[in-house]
């Protein structure tokens, strides 16, 4: 009994001594990225060393979720901790010319680290609202300092994407020559329009290393969220990534995503901060299926992007804080929204005082102890207040309540991944830790304790669900557009 006393107070004093100081956050933050893409996640063809690294050296998670499986919802999720539906970031995603945006009265993680003393920036995709005059950019909610394009660089037109002069695959003609050409911000002013996409990813991580350079010599607390253009489409890579992997170009764009991790990471250790930083690199949600091979993979999982089958929403996860996470694997469960309430508690500041959705990471990624999160809510991005919530996971278990396709092509071999809205009562049932394809549902009858349980789990979440006025449906206006 005193020997485990002594553990449990060394362990303690441990904690108290590595946060001592308060530790720099960065977050980086891939997109349309799947559980299959990296190849410390199974790829065979993937060339990602710097990510690689930072799973030999840090925590990869296995059983880590997005709050949303599609952009603009998952991002608003990560910001303030809160499924979409809170702050009305639905149905879809964010145009040029939309007149919402994130609510300016949501609190985001840079504004809670900011309030503690922290220096905060944004690089790359931010993709919750440009609005009247730039009042939702990231400015206007909490960042200090911003540069990237405000959202998908599908979102204009599609131009030359491969160092020197290689138009973009466009398989689908989706890229939008309706919007203005894509403008490169730098904090509210606009300093490249078109962006050129060869050079954008140097230009992204410049800003990043330079932004952690001068933190660093201030001796100042930083939070810095790098939110990479790559992997969504078109795919596009500069000089170092054109033709370096045999992936083809989903490889090359992939290899220049990892080229710029390991650029932040060389320049935290080149800085003399690498232990006083928690940094975390995960995805906006799953691969966007209907672009083939121009577009990632989910592994072993069921679908991808805008479906709420695990291949749209279980992404990779890997933590990195030499020195202070353990290294090796988990199969704890967690998600984006818990990336809030972690950082908060390891800056020694305080969660919004509303309603959040997120659970502290700590004792998973520092005491190697199981995960405080036993469940998880799967809204769709199309969820309404008469839907709900399309599938809850408790332990083990997830029970699907309404299916739809996601992103898929019309010939996409599982049939499932392309159909239509359907409502299952009772639920479709699976058991994660043996069928993480989602394949055999499992009798209802025969686990009808466990159907019970997660419905009480359901009601209750459903109680604290306040729907928030649809951001999306505030209409457009062709002015806004930067």
């Amino acid at each position: 009994m005193m020997e485990d006393f002594v553990k449990c107070l060394v362990s303690a004093l441990m904690l108290c001594t590595a946060w001592a100081k308060q530790p720099n956050v960065v977050i980086l933050f891939a997109d349309d990225l799947g559980y299959g893409d990296l190849a410390c996640y199974g790829h065979p063809t993937s060339l990602t060393p710097n990510l690689d690294r930072m799973s030999e050296e840090g925590l990869l998670f296995t059983q880590f979720y997005t709050a949303s499986p599609l952009c603009s919802p998952s991002r608003a999720a990560l910001m303030t901790s809160r499924y979409s539906p809170r702050s009305g970031v639905y149905p879809g995603v964010f145009a040029p010319n939309d007149v919402g945006g994130l609510p300016l009265n949501e609190t985001t993680m840079a504004e809670s680290l900011k309030s503690v003393g922290y220096s905060t920036a944004i690089v790359g995709k931010w993709h919750l609202g440009v609005g009247k005059d730039g009042m939702y950019l990231p400015t206007h909610q909490g960042f200090d300092y911003y540069m990237g394009i405000p959202y998908s660089h599908d979102m204009c037109m599609c131009d030359v994407c491969f160092y020197p002069d290689l138009k973009c695959s466009d398989p689908q003609n989706e890229c939008n020559h309706g919007y203005v050409p894509c403008p490169v911000f730098e904090n509210e002013k606009i300093i490249q329009q078109p962006a050129v996409k060869i050079n954008l990813t140097e230009m992204y991580i410049d800003a990043a290393t330079n932004f952690i350079k001068e933190k660093s010599e201030q001796s100042s607390p930083f939070f810095l969220y790098m939110a990479f253009q790559h992997t969504h489409k078109p795919q596009f890579s500069g000089k170092l990534a054109t033709n370096s992997c045999i992936r083809g170009e989903f490889g090359d764009a992939l290899a220049e995503l990892d080229w710029g991790v390991g650029q932040i990471l060389e320049e935290l250790e080149k800085d003399g901060v690498s232990d006083n930083t928690f940094v975390f690199f995960t995805s906006d949600n799953g691969p966007d299926l209907a672009f083939k091979t121009h577009a990632g993979v989910q592994g072993s999982l069921r679908c991808g992007k805008v479906s709420t089958w695990d291949g749209g929403q279980r992404v990779p996860g890997i933590a990195w804080w030499p020195g202070k996470i353990r290294h090796g694997r988990t199969q704890e469960l967690a998600a984006t929204l818990d990336l809030f309430p972690t950082v908060m508690k390891l800056a020694g500041g305080k969660m919004p005082s509303v309603i959040t959705d997120g659970i502290d990471m700590s004792p998973i990624l520092f005491e190697n102890k199981k995960s405080n999160r036993q469940s998880f809510v799967y809204y769709s991005p199309y969820s309404t207040p008469q839907t709900g919530p399309y599938a809850l996971r408790l332990g083990q278990y997830k029970a699907h309540f309404y299916t739809k396709g996601g992103s898929c092509p019309g010939d996409y071999p599982d049939e499932v991944c392309r159909g239509k809205l359907m409502a299952h009562s009772p639920p479709l049932l699976f058991n994660l830790n043996v069928d993480p394809s989602e394949l055999y549902p499992l009798d209802p009858t025969e686990y009808a304790d466990v159907l019970q349980e997660i419905e009480k789990v359901k009601k209750d979440f459903e109680s604290t669900m306040v729907w928030g006025e649809s951001q999306m449906a505030r209409g457009k206006d062709p002015s806004y557009e930067p």
